[in-house]
């Protein structure tokens, strides 16, 4: 039975650097929710995907910040977090409007907001190269 983790290495090319990022992803299952808090400690940042296809998958980004905030503790502000809407490849059947996210980004002080499709590949590597980017100058390695 999975607790809704796995992980993967995400090697970019940044600025003429070779960086190697430690992506943990948290799927979900509510049940095993309460083991999550544990693996997010040592986190440099963090990026909140949600289906635009699902508005509940929007909806329940509250919970995901919680679940963040409980075991980054004291550091909890200080990572940067990228808000993206996945399935992009989708739009017309968008339930989740953009505005709404962007929105939802900003008040929560995210760095920001994009869209991407895993399906076509389109903005996917921009993801990691923006957060990248601001994880870097937090580190002052830029």
């Amino acid at each position: 039975m999975t607790i809704g983790l796995d992980f993967h290495l995400k090697n970019i090319n940044f600025d003429g650097k070779k960086i190697s990022l430690q992506i943990w992803d948290f799927a979900g299952e509510s049940r095993f929710r309460f083991l999550l808090p544990g693996y997010v400690i040592g986190a440099s940042g963090g990026i909140f995907m949600y289906d635009i296809t699902r508005y509940s998958s929007f909806k329940n980004l509250d919970q995901w910040l919680k679940v963040i905030s409980q075991g980054l503790k004291d550091d909890y502000n200080k990572i940067p977090i990228l808000m993206v809407g996945g399935k992009a490849d989708l739009s017309p059947k968008r339930t989740v409007n953009k505005e709404e996210a962007i929105e939802m980004a900003k008040s929560r002080d995210f760095i920001g907001y994009t869209e991407c499709s895993s399906k076509s590949g389109d903005n996917v590597e921009s993801v990691f190269i923006a957060l990248a980017r601001v994880m870097m100058e937090n580190a002052n390695l830029l």
